[in-house]
């Protein structure tokens, strides 16, 4: 499960198992968890996050967006 994103508290990462499936983050926050598919930006699953949470998660996926897609390329060969 590397890690691309450490931010506020929040670990932005992938599965490695998970190469057939879009581009994609997962996001974790003290037992909390939401995955964000990358193109475009949309909310996929969530738990444990409130609204306010998942909006501004939303947003920084959004602003990290071309940063997750450059790692999911390395790390899946894409």
């Amino acid at each position: 499960m590397p890690t691309v994103l450490r931010l506020d508290g929040y670990r932005f990462f992938f599965f490695s198992n998970e190469g057939d499936e879009p581009p994609h983050v997962h996001v974790e926050y003290q037992g909390a968890y939401a995955k964000f598919w990358l193109e475009p930006v949309s909310l996929a699953r969530s738990r444990g996050f409130r609204a306010q949470e998942l909006t501004r998660l939303h947003e920084m996926v959004g602003e990290y967006q071309a940063e997750f897609l450059k790692r999911w390329g390395e790390h899946f060969g894409h």
